[in-house]
């Protein structure tokens, strides 16, 4: 995958993660100026059973829809595309530069809790957001949880 070029655009430069459902890319928008970074994932259904193509499209398009609204927060990542190829999926999102909250959590390391308040006051501000929108997140781990390294205007 390496290399290929999806939705005629997004040039794939690194898988960033594998899951149970597909994998995650980090991309270049090579139809943006300077080719900015992007993360891709892919979704691969089951089955290409009609029924069940069909079944998974209408999730797709209402996981796309819920992106949509959500990115609207400033820690939120933009869906920037959706996508589909060859009965395959794809999301396409804004990158973010850092690191994920599992890199900062050592074994046997104790945070303080002035560390412990001002990570929960950052994310249950960001859950209230999702929460506010009806979405429930399903998935809320250290690694996917991204501390920017740049500030984003």
């Amino acid at each position: 995958m390496i290399g290929k070029l999806l939705g005629g655009r997004y040039q794939v430069v690194r898988i960033l993660g594998i899951g149970g459902f597909g994998q995650t890319y980090a991309a270049e928008d090579i139809h943006r100026p300077g080719s900015p970074k992007c993360v891709v994932k892919h979704l691969k259904p089951a089955s290409s059973n009609s029924n069940f193509l069909e079944s998974a499209r209408r999730l797709f398009q209402s996981e796309a829809e819920t992106l949509e609204k959500l990115g609207n927060h400033d820690q939120i990542p933009r869906l920037l595309a959706y996508f589909e190829e060859d009965q395959e999926f794809f999301l396409v999102q804004d990158f973010i530069e850092g690191h994920s909250l599992s890199a900062e959590l050592q074994p046997g390391q104790i945070w303080t809790e002035s560390q412990v308040c001002g990570f929960l006051q950052e994310v249950l501000g960001i859950l209230e957001f999702v929460h506010g929108n009806g979405v429930i997140h399903r998935d809320i781990k250290p690694n996917n949880l991204i501390k920017r390294t740049k500030i984003v205007n």
